[in-house]
C-alpha cells in the first residue's frame, strides 16, 4: 500500500532522535523518514524532472520588469540585490527542509499544526489557498491580456470581432483545454515534461534578448511606416550605470524577492523527489535558484543594454515599439505567454493540497473530492483573473517557523539566520504593501 506523502501519526510536539536527525543532516534519511519519502512502489520522480518543476514554480511573469529594475539600481546594485535574495532563498528552503526532518512532516500545513496547534494549520492552508489562487488568477489576466494582442501581430488587415482575437474566449478554451487537464493529474511530478518545456521558453526568451541587443541601435529610432524618429538625443542615455537610486528603486527588492518565491512548491516536490534526502532536494533547490538567478540577470542585463533608461516596466513592450512586427519578437511573445499558462497548474497542486488537508485530511484519497476540488479551483481562478495578492511574507512565515519548532539554541546561526528571514519577510512586506496602496491612490 502506498504511503500518503504528509504528516506522520505522531503527536504534536514530538520530534526524531537526535542521532536519526544527524543522519538525516549528513543526507541519510531516518527509518520514519523513510517509510515517509521511500513511498512504496513508485520510482520518485527523477532530479532533473524536479529541478525543472522548481524552475517554473520560480520564474514566471516578473522576468519581464527585471530589466526595468536594473534601470533604477545600476549593474552592480542589482547584481548585488538580486544575488542576496536568492541566497535569502535557497537558505529559507534549507531551514524548510530541516524543520521538515526535526518533526518528521512533509506539508506546510502540518508545520503549522505543530508550530501551533490546529489554528496554525489553518492559517497556513488559507495563506497558501489566497497566495497561490491569487498568483494564479494574475497569470490568467496576462494571458487574457495579452494573447489577443500577441496573435493579432501575427495578422495582416482587420480582423477585430473574431473569436480568437477575444481574451475572455481565448482563455476558456486555454483552460479547458490545457490547465484543467494538466491540474487533474495526481502528483505534481508528472509536470516535469511540461516545466521542461517552460524552462526551454525562458532560455529561448533570454536568447532573443541577448541577440535583439545588436539590432536596436542606440541613441534609440523608432521604425515606423518607413520613417525613423530619433527618442533619444543624448549619447549619455547610452552609458549604463554602475549604481543609480531612485523612488522607483524601492521597488527593487520586492520585485526580486518575488521572483524566487517557490517555497509553496517545495515540499510537494520534495514528497515526489527520487531517493529523497534533505541533501538530495537542497541540491535541486540551488541547481534551480542558480539557473534561474543566470536567466535572469542575462535577461535583465541585455533587456537594460538595449534600452538603458528608457527601459520599460515590462520589457516587451520595448521591442514591440522598436521592432513591430519581427517575426522572432513576435514568437518569444508567445512562448513567454504559454509559460505563465504552464506554471498555473504546478502553482494550482499546493492550493488544491491545502484544500484536500482542511476538509479531508482524515479521508483516505477519493477521485470524486480531488475533481471536484480541482474544477471547483480552475472556475475560480477563472472568475477572478486578478492581480498578485499580498502575501508577501513567505521568507517570514519560514523563519517563523523554525525560530518556534527548532531545539537549538537562540544564538546558533540557524536560528539567528532564521530570526533575520522572519525580520527580512515582515520588511519586504510591509514596504511593498505600503507602496502598492501608495501606487493606488495615485492611480
Amino acid at each position: 500500500m502506498e504511503v500518503p506523502c504528509g504528516i506522520i501519526s505522531v503527536e504534536p510536539g514530538w520530534y526524531v532522535s537526535a542521532q536519526q536527525s544527524e543522519e538525516a543532516e549528513a543526507g541519510e534519511l531516518s527509518p520514519l523518514l523513510g517509510n515517509e519519502l521511500h513511498r512504496q512502489g513508485s520510482p520518485g520522480v527523477s532530479f532533473g524532472f524536479s529541478v525543472f518543476n522548481l524552475m517554473n514554480a520560480i520564474m514566471g511573469s516578473g522576468i519581464l520588469g527585471l530589466a526595468y529594475v536594473m534601470a533604477h539600481t545600476g549593474i552592480l546594485g542589482f547584481s548585488f540585490l538580486l544575488l542576496v535574495v536568492a541566497l535569502l532563498a535557497s537558505y529559507s528552503v534549507h531551514i524548510l527542509l530541516s524543520m521538515c526532518i526535526q518533526t518528521a512532516v512533509t506539508s506546510y500545513e502540518d508545520l503549522g499544526l505543530f508550530a501551533f496547534g490546529l489554528p496554525g494549520k489553518m492559517v497556513v492552508a488559507g495563506t497558501i489557498i489566497i497566495q497561490n489562487i491569487g498568483a494564479m488568477s494574475s497569470y490568467l489576466l496576462i494571458i487574457e491580456t495579452e494573447l489577443p494582442a500577441a496573435i493579432s501581430e501575427f495578422l495582416s488587415g482587420d480582423y477585430s470581432g473574431s473569436w480568437y482575437l477575444n481574451g475572455q474566449t481565448l482563455l476558456i478554451i486555454m483552460c479547458v483545454g490545457i490547465v484543467f487537464p494538466l491540474t487533474l493529474l495526481p502528483k505534481i511530478g508528472f509536470l516535469g515534461y511540461t516545466s521542461s518545456l517552460s524552462f526551454f521558453f525562458m532560455v529561448f526568451f533570454a536568447v532573443v534578448i541577448i541577440i535583439k541587443k545588436w539590432s536596436i541601435p542606440c541613441p534609440l529610432r523608432s521604425n515606423y511606416i518607413e520613417q525613423y524618429f530619433q527618442i533619444s538625443n543624448a549619447t549619455d542615455d547610452c552609458k549604463p550605470k554602475l549604481f543609480h537610486f531612485s523612488k522607483e528603486s524601492a521597488y527593487a527588492i520586492p520585485t526580486m524577492a518575488f521572483s524566487f518565491l517557490c517555497h509553496t512548491s517545495i515540499l510537494p516536490i520534495y514528497c515526489e523527489l527520487q531517493s529523497p534526502s534533505k541533501k538530495r532536494m537542497q541540491n535541486v533547490t540551488n541547481t534551480a535558484i542558480a539557473l534561474s538567478f543566470l536567466i535572469y540577470f542575462l535577461s535583465a542585463l541585455f533587456g537594460y543594454l538595449t534600452f538603458y533608461d528608457k527601459v520599460a516596466s515590462e520589457l516587451l513592450q520595448d521591442y514591440s515599439k522598436y521592432l513591430p512586427h519581427d517575426v522572432v519578437v513576435m514568437t518569444v511573445k508567445l512562448c513567454i505567454l504559454f509559460a505563465l499558462l504552464l506554471t498555473v497548474p504546478l502553482i494550482h497542486f499546493p492550493a488544491r493540497k491545502a484544500l484536500m488537508m482542511m476538509f479531508f485530511s482524515n479521508f483516505p484519497f477519493s477521485w470524486i473530492h480531488h475533481s471536484l476540488i480541482t474544477l471547483a479551483l480552475n472556475i475560480i481562478i477563472v472568475l477572478l483573473a486578478m492581480y498578485v495578492p499580498d502575501i508577501r511574507n513567505v521568507f517570514g512565515i519560514v523563519g517563523l517557523f523554525y525560530l518556534k519548532l527548532s531545539r537549538e539554541d537562540f544564538l546558533s546561526w540557524k536560528k539567528l539566520g532564521a530570526f533575520v528571514l522572519l525580520i527580512f519577510g515582515i520588511l519586504v512586506g510591509n514596504f511593498s504593501l505600503a507602496f502598492t496602496i501608495f501606487n493606488w491612490i495615485n492611480k
